[in-house]
C-alpha cells in the first residue's frame, strides 16, 4: 500500500511538471519562480553541497560555481585569451601572458545581481558545466581591464627596462596590479570579483595577478644579445689592451734601469731563452750555441 501511494505521488510529481536540482560541493544556484503566464520572482540561492530542491512548474534554476576560478591569458590548452599586447614608452609592442585569480562573489543578494544584470546578458550562468557565455564575460570583464591597466602601466617604461631590468619589471607589475583591480571594479560596477580565498561573507578583496616577463619581437632579442655580446668582446679588448698597457710600461722602467742591451738580456732570461749557469770567480766559461 505504502509503495503504491509513493508511486501515485511520483506520477503526480511528473504529471505537474516540477522537477528537482541539488548542487556540487563547487556550485551554487539560483532558484526563480513563474511561468508562461505569471512573473519571474527570485526564490532563494541554493548553496553548494544541497540536496535535492524541488522546483513548481516553470521554475527555473541558474548554475554559478563557487570557490577559486582563474582567467588565463597565456594562449596555450584551454586558456581562454591570448597573450595580450602592450605598447612601451619606446613604442614597442611587446606580449604579455598571465593570469588572473579571483572568486565569483557568491553572497546571495550580490550573486543575484550579477546575474541579473551580467549573467542573463552574456549566459554566463552553467549547463552541465559547460559555459561559452562564462567565457565571453570573463573576456569582456578581465581582458579589456587588463589590457587598459597593461598599456597604461607600461607607457611609464622603455621596453629594454620591461624586459631585461627585474627592478623596473617589478615597479611595472605593481603599477599593473593597481590599475587592474580598479578597471576591473569600474567596469563590473560593483564587487563581483573577489580575491580567490573568498567564502562569500567579510571584505570581497583584490582579484590575484600572477603575470609573465613582456616579451618582444624576436628580431629585438637577437639584437639585444648581439649588443651585449659586442660588450662583451669591447671589454675583454680593453683588458686586453691595459695588460699591454702595463707591459710596456714595465719594460719602459727596465731599459731605465738597465740599458736597451741589459733590458732584452734580462727579457730573454726571463723567457727561458738564455740559460744563465753560475761560473766561479776567475774561472774560465766556453759558450756554445744552441744549433737550430
Amino acid at each position: 500500500m505504502l509503495l503504491a501511494v509513493i508511486a501515485i505521488v511520483g506520477l503526480g510529481f511528473l504529471a505537474t511538471g516540477c522537477s528537482k536540482v541539488s548542487t556540487a560541493p563547487d556550485e551554487v544556484r539560483l532558484h526563480y519562480a513563474g511561468g508562461p503566464f505569471e512573473a519571474i520572482k527570485f526564490v532563494k540561492c541554493i548553496n553548494p553541497s544541497s540536496g535535492a530542491t524541488f522546483l513548481g512548474p516553470g521554475d527555473t534554476s541558474y548554475a554559478y560555481p563557487f570557490g577559486q576560478r582563474t582567467f588565463d591569458f597565456s594562449g596555450t590548452g584551454d586558456s581562454e585569451s591570448k597573450p595580450i599586447s602592450i605598447v612601451s614608452k619606446d613604442n614597442v609592442e611587446m606580449q604579455v601572458a598571465g593570469s588572473a585569480t579571483f572568486t565569483l562573489n557568491t553572497s546571495c543578494e550580490t550573486l543575484r545581481q550579477f546575474h541579473e544584470k551580467i549573467g542573463l546578458k552574456y549566459g554566463s550562468y552553467f549547463d552541465a558545466r559547460e559555459s561559452e557565455g562564462w567565457r565571453r564575460m570573463l573576456n569582456f570583464y578581465f581582458k579589456q581591464p587588463l589590457d587598459r591597466a597593461m598599456d597604461a602601466a607600461s607607457q611609464e617604461f622603455e621596453w629594454k627596462k620591461l624586459f631585461n631590468d627585474p627592478n623596473a619589471k617589478q615597479q611595472w607589475e605593481q603599477r599593473v596590479g593597481q590599475l587592474a583591480r580598479q578597471f576591473i571594479k569600474e567596469t563590473a560596477g560593483a564587487d563581483y570579483f573577489c580575491q580567490p580565498n573568498y567564502a562569500g561573507t567579510g571584505e570581497c578583496g583584490d582579484v590575484a595577478l600572477t603575470i609573465q616577463k613582456p616579451e618582444p619581437p624576436r628580431s629585438l632579442i637577437d639584437a639585444l644579445a648581439a649588443e651585449q655580446a659586442a660588450k662583451q668582446q669591447n671589454l675583454a679588448q680593453q683588458q686586453i689592451n691595459t695588460k699591454v698597457k702595463t707591459e710596456l710600461e714595465s719594460i719602459k722602467d727596465l731599459v731605465g734601469v738597465l740599458g736597451p742591451q741589459g733590458a732584452i738580456l734580462w727579457k730573454a732570461i726571463q723567457d727561458g731563452k738564455v740559460q744563465v749557469v753560475p761560473v766561479p770567480q776567475n774561472g774560465s766559461l766556453n759558450i756554445t750555441p744552441q744549433s737550430r
